[in-house]
């Protein structure tokens, strides 16, 4: 039965990143830190790195803390569903969408089409304010529609 709470301790954890993801992207990143996520809409740097990858050291930094130092019974798989996360947000934005590695170029799936669509949607306003589509996920039904 520890199995089983541990599993749905995770799952429960990764998606709640999700909310995390959408509520500090929003309010934080489109906020009072705006000087570090400004650059990725802008692309004024000639970097790799980009000042908005300090939000994903930051929870790589908070993933490491539950697996390393908090000491309650479902520290770590708190800090596996962080890190799960993040390594799906690596994949999907990083890689998929802004094709910090080329791959994955060619998906036809609907769903990440809709992925895709949103966040095309969401740097469309280079600026802090207007925005829409902070959430990575879990687009707007609208994109998902006709995508099929």
């Amino acid at each position: 039965m520890d199995i089983l709470i541990w599993i749905v301790v995770f799952i429960a954890t990764f998606l709640g990143m999700e909310f995390m993801a959408w509520f500090t992207h929003k309010y934080v990143m489109h906020g009072f830190l705006w000087a570090l996520h400004k650059d990725h809409h802008l692309k004024d740097h000639k970097s790799w790195w980009e000042r908005n990858d300090l939000f994903f050291v930051f929870y790589a930094v908070v993933s490491m803390y539950f697996f390393m130092v908090a000491e309650f019974q479902f520290a770590v798989a708190i800090g596996a569903g962080i890190a799960g996360y993040g390594l799906a947000y690596f994949l999907v934005h990083d890689i998929f969408i802004h094709q910090r590695f080329k791959l994955f170029r060619k998906a036809d799936h609907w769903y990440a089409k809709g992925i895709r669509r949103a966040h095309k949607i969401h740097h469309k306003h280079l600026g802090k304010e207007d925005s829409e589509c902070f959430g990575m996920l879990i687009p707007p039904k609208r994109f998902l529609k006709n995508n099929k």
